[in-house]
């Protein structure tokens, strides 16, 4: 799911593009191969050499010999006709023939992609588990198991989300651009080689006889070279006795080297984010390009631990591999990308086996699954059914916070039959008790588990320097769900900071500005090195009088480019929308609101945020309509039940309303603002103690909420009930 943030009521969306594709004519760039043979070849063994190619008898591993599979209401046969690559699928009663153009992807999966109207190719909903039969490969799988995606849902593979071309095309292919046509609501995408090779990672370097060049990987080229990037070394002949205050920092720290550019590159795909320009040029940083997610619910769990597809970008920086210096190529190799060695001995080049190749720390049979650093240190999550993807926060396993905050462990991801409490006593009786997390990091975890905290809680997490940047960051996004102001004197030493990620989350949430507040210290981010703060801030700074200077201009006109960038899905037009908001234009925030529908019918937000313009001009009809059509589209939507019942509170029906935050809340059980009002309405007809009731029965699922258990404090006093009072006051923390 998308994360939402409320400006009152109008909802902004901070869009994420999470996967690649498209069509193009090949460009022929500088033969690589005379000189780099060896790159060439090693290059020829990576995943990215078949990130995509055209489908043909030697790139297809799926099984076409007229083969059926069939998942809830579809139902596929893929053949071969005429040396054409076919898929007869039938939705329902209706019966479609497509023909594949490009595979996508090898190993652990291959998907196709088969072409649409305004030279779409969207991503065919079966994809070919290339894995071996052994492993439950050599099969036929739905994208979506566990469901049956219709077409009346926005993760129908017809619908943008599915779409190759802006979703998908800009990782798997070189030198891509999307060329999408808002008037002509098309594409014309083209790239220069199809699929991932030297031009992803060093650019055209047209030049490359004429000057010595340096772009992100190309740094990387003699044994001299890459020990620069290793920054952690273990010195012949030293002794684990010397480094005990270190505590794992077994090897010695080299001279840093900027590790910016060389990691930006691999950002620039591995991670989820937002694009800010049509294409990517690796020569490029990476905020200049992207705007990041970052660490928030439901993609991450409390603690930081990946949950949702988020790739690598937002589990690595919270890592003290990352904050010490070690990049990508510490543990993978520069061309084949693969893993230096499947065994212990890829920690061992820093970490000394005289302390953790010894079963003494592993407890496990060295030559165990057990005894394995990355499957205790690394956990795998499966996305996509199949493609299992390590965890790069590298952290060690807390079942102690596990039993307190619902988290995963790699302890009881390996023996299920067991508790957090069984691991928690191995634990201790193995290496002693879990180091108390500071308060820092308490905090953090508390913020994520809860959503809010107390304000001067959330301040000193936020300016607790001993955390890295990534989680410092992450609690500034989430401010506003712990206040509805902050004033220039609080956000002075963000605005300043030396750290782009503080920087970027503080110009995000600059809504929390008062007006006046915004022209003060806030209006110095638009002239920030980096892209990403520039467009974030100066989607707060419209219409304050700044539009005469050239430093907003130039801001502003890279916003509206970056809308204007992803409006062949729902987000690029919303986001606009704002923007015409902000500027009082209610005749172009309707129409740019109509247009995010119109392009993306199942996204549910541009209805909400429709409705919400019909209902500060007092069309209430309009108001009603809106709701109606979008609920039309989305009968499951929790945000459009949940404006439905605020529509029906103003109309002064609440005993109605009662229905629309009840069904608000069985569509999202994680949003603590449909449960509160859901719980306040049934106050407001005089169902107090159903209130209470309901309260308790729910508020375990939001974490024990702190502004639901004031509620239901308030309430238990209403009621003179003791006993609630009492229940609801056991989870309230200091």
């Amino acid at each position: 799911m998308l994360p939402i943030f409320r400006i009152s009521h109008f909802i902004i969306i901070i869009f994420l593009i999470s996967f690649s594709t498209t069509i193009a004519a090949n460009v022929t760039a500088v033969d690589c191969v005379t000189c780099h043979q060896s790159a060439v070849n090693d290059w020829q063994q990576s995943d990215h050499a078949k990130a995509m190619d055209l489908a043909n008898e030697k790139t297809i591993l799926g099984n076409f010999n007229n083969v059926t599979t069939k998942h809830f209401s579809q139902q596929a046969r893929f053949y071969i006709q005429d040396e054409l690559f076919k898929i007869d699928l039938t939705e329902g009663d209706k019966l479609t023939t497509y023909t594949v153009n490009y595979t996508f992807g090898h190993y652990p999966l291959q998907q196709y992609l088969v072409p649409a109207q305004g030279g779409r190719f969207q991503v065919f909903p079966f994809a070919w588990d290339s894995r071996q039969e052994s492993q439950g490969g050599q099969r036929w799988y739905p994208n979506y198991a566990n469901e049956d995606i219709k077409s009346n849902d926005r993760l129908h593979w017809q619908q943008p989300l599915q779409n190759w071309n802006g979703m998908c095309a800009d990782c798997h292919s070189d030198g891509l651009k999307r060329n999408y046509s808002i008037a002509e609501n098309s594409f014309e995408t083209k790239w220069d080689n199809i699929n991932v090779g030297c031009q992803s990672c060093h650019g055209k370097m047209d030049d490359h006889t004429q000057v010595n060049v340096q772009t992100s990987s190309s740094l990387i080229d003699s044994p001299q070279q890459h020990q620069q990037v290793l920054n952690w070394l273990i010195k012949p002949g030293e002794k684990v006795a010397k480094l005990r205050d270190q505590q794992g920092k077994l090897a010695t720290k080299q001279e840093k080297r900027d590790k910016g550019k060389f990691m930006d590159t691999c950002f620039s795909c591995h991670s989820l984010r937002s694009p800010l320009t049509d294409g990517i040029q690796p020569e490029q940083e990476f905020l200049n390009q992207f705007s990041p997610s970052l660490l928030s619910q439901p993609f991450y769990h409390s603690d930081g631990q990946i949950k949702e597809e988020v790739y690598v970008y937002g589990s690595f920086l919270q890592s003290k591999m990352f904050a010490e210096g070690v990049t990508c190529l510490n543990c993978h190799n520069k061309h084949t990308m693969k893993v230096k060695t499947q065994s212990n001995g890829l920690c061992l080049q820093c970490h000394s086996s005289e302390v953790y190749q010894q079963e003494k720390h592993t407890q496990h049979p060295l030559t165990s699954s057990g005894g394995q650093c990355v499957n205790c240190h690394m956990p795998e999550t499966t996305y996509m059914s199949v493609d299992a993807r390590r965890d790069h926060s590298f952290r060690i396993p807390r079942p102690d916070l596990s039993a307190i905050y619902n988290t995963p462990n790699a302890c009881i991801n390996c023996h299920q039959d067991q508790d957090n409490l069984w691991a928690v006593s191995h634990l201790e009786k193995w290496h002693g008790k879990s180091k108390i997390l500071s308060d820092g990091e308490q905090l953090f975890i508390e913020l994520q588990h809860q959503g809010g905290l107390p304000l001067d809680l959330h301040f000193k997490l936020i300016n607790d320097l001993s955390l890295n940047e990534i989680k410092r960051a992450s609690a500034i996004m989430l401010l506003p769900n712990s206040t509805a102001k902050l004033s220039d004197s609080q956000v002075q030493s963000w605005i300043a900071s030396d750290e782009p990620l503080i920087r970027l989350a503080m110009a995000k949430v600059g809504h929390l500005l008062p007006l006046n507040e915004r022209i003060k210290h806030y209006k110095s981010l638009l002239n920030d090195q980096y892209k990403a703060i520039r467009i974030a801030s100066a989607t707060h700074l419209v219409n304050l009088g700044l539009e005469q200077s050239v430093i907003f201009k130039n801001a502003f006109d890279e916003l509206v480019f970056a809308n204007e960038v992803s409006s062949w899905r729902g987000e690029g037009n919303l986001n606009q929308s704002l923007i015409h908001l902000n500027k009082g234009q209610t005749t172009q925030t309707i129409s740019a609101l109509n247009k995010s529908i119109s392009v993306d019918p199942y996204f549910d937000v541009p209805y909400v945020n429709l409705a919400d313009v019909y209902k500060n001009l007092n069309d209430n009809k309009n108001e009603k309509s809106t709701l109606d059509k979008g609920l039309t589209f989305n009968p499951k939507s929790a945000n459009l039940h949940y404006s439905y019942g605020m529509y029906l509170i103003r109309l002064g029906d609440k005993k109605s309303s009662i229905n629309s935050f009840a069904s608000a809340i069985r569509y999202d059980n994680t949003n603590p603002q449909f449960a509160y009002l859901y719980i306040l309405a049934l106050d407001s007809v005089g169902n107090t103690q159903k209130a209470i009731r309901e309260l308790k029965l729910i508020i375990k699922r939001y974490n024990y909420n702190r502004q639901l258990l004031q509620l239901g404090l308030g309430f238990a006093q209403k009621q003179q009930d003791r006993s609630s009072y009492q229940y609801f006051a056991q989870y309230m923390k200091p």
